[in-house]
């Protein structure tokens, strides 16, 4: 075999692999989509428009989730890969390749080609901008630090965390939501390859949802139904839209809290039906809280038993949740499960067992315009009193400001680095 026929990484190899972050600003821009590409198939959700598309869109079958740390050191590059990304999502979206294929047979191909032959499958792409992108370890990186919103607070640590280091926090992250998890990974893969030599990998999270099989209000892995007291459409915008409130590169944004919840599986699977249900303050088919008849029924705190036992329990899940019980603090839940193998774990409750367990659960997101007055409000009481406790462990933690939605022509929070 000849030298040139060895299978060897060569310098060739490496400089491709850098060449976004020593490409600065001017190149990316130069090969910016002046236009939205044309679908390859009707099953495509929008990329451009005001808001940006996998928050208020229904949910789709899969989820891959991605967050990572920002290696670039110069703030063009920073820039530079956000136009990139920008251009390669809405052709991932439209069910094109990342970028335009060539024959080229001595570059490494311009998508990996998992996905090629399948449909969009209503992938959505959604991006945000982590604490650490404005600063790390006290230091402003790019020249953004005074632009961080006091929205996108560093997340207190709650009564019963356990939180990994490996899956907490980051300075930018993907959301890749598709009714094909094949699709949702590829879609991340090829932002991942794009990016190399600018960010890294700092943590993933897969998962999966019934909310296109059951035609309504998808089911957690308890068996509940998870996300009834959502805000209609109707108003969703106030609760998930920011506005005049923060900063003006924020205006149509919104705040994402994601949480990776594991839930003790084996614990949960041994408890009475009644106890379950008393546990969440729901019917488990039916989804109505106790003492009521319809999913959305309006569960009646103040319905007590010929006892004079609250009916819903004081530590019910759903009672602690309530907006009416938190001032109508609201967020929109959406929430994944995932499966990860098993794992060993200890229980934190009685009767304290330790073993093999699934490394399974939830990964849940929430939406809002503001944290302070949302989850954080919601999850300080909850994470102390909620009867849920006893089953969950939050392992993953972290806050993102995901920006508005971008048009022709620009990239995903280029207001921030036209005013920072």
């Amino acid at each position: 075999m000849t030298a040139s026929r060895r299978l060897f990484l060569g310098t060739a190899g490496l400089g491709a692999a850098a060449g976004l972050a020593a490409g600065g600003a001017g190149m990316a821009q130069a090969q910016l989509a002046p236009s939205r590409p044309q679908a390859a198939s009707a099953d495509a959700e929008p990329f451009y428009g005001p808001h940006q598309a996998g928050i208020t869109t229904p949910m789709q079958d899969s989820l891959y989730f991605a967050s990572f740390d920002v290696t670039a050191t110069k703030r063009q590059d920073v820039v530079a890969l956000l136009q990139a990304w920008t251009q390669a999502a809405a052709r991932l979206t439209a069910g094109l390749p990342a970028e335009p294929m060539t024959p080229a047979q001595d570059e490494p191909p311009a998508d990996t080609g998992e996905a090629l032959g399948l449909q969009p499958s209503r992938l959505t792409l959604t991006f945000g901008f982590g604490p650490d992108l404005f600063s790390l370890n006290g230091e402003d990186r790019f020249g953004l630090a005074a632009s961080r919103p006091a929205a996108l607070v560093d997340l207190p640590r709650f009564a019963g965390d356990e939180l990994v280091a490996g899956q907490c926090g980051g300075a930018l992250c993907i959301q890749a939501c598709a009714n094909d998890p094949q699709v949702a990974f590829h879609a991340v893969r090829q932002l991942a390859r794009i990016g190399y030599g600018a960010v890294s990998l700092k943590w993933v999270q897969s998962g999966f949802s019934t909310a296109n099989k059951t035609q309504g209000t998808p089911r957690n892995l308890m068996g509940f139904k998870d996300g009834t007291m959502n805000p209609s459409a109707a108003n969703a915008a106030q609760v998930v839209w920011a506005g005049a409130e923060g900063p003006a590169w924020m205006d149509g944004g919104s705040y994402m809290v994601a949480r990776r919840i594991r839930i003790a599986l084996e614990h949960w699977d041994r408890m009475k039906l009644a106890f379950q249900e008393q546990t969440i303050g729901r019917h488990k088919a039916s989804g109505a809280p106790l003492g009521g008849k319809a999913e959305f029924d309006t569960p009646d705190f103040a319905a007590t038993d010929a006892d004079g036992n609250s009916i819903i329990p004081d530590n019910a899940h759903v009672r602690l949740a309530a907006p009416a019980n938190n001032d109508g603090a609201t967020i929109l839940r959406r929430g994944y499960s995932y499966n990860d193998g098993a794992n060993f774990v200890a229980e934190r409750w009685p009767p304290w067992r330790q073993g093999i367990e699934y490394d399974s659960g939830l990964f849940f997101q929430a939406f809002q315009k503001d944290p302070r007055t949302g989850f954080i409000k919601l999850f300080n009481v909850m994470s102390k009193i909620d009867a849920l406790n006893q089953f969950t462990t939050h392992t993953g933690s972290a806050i993102f400001a995901c920006p508005p939605g971008v048009q022709p022509g620009r990239y995903i929070g280029q207001r921030l680095f036209e005013t920072a």
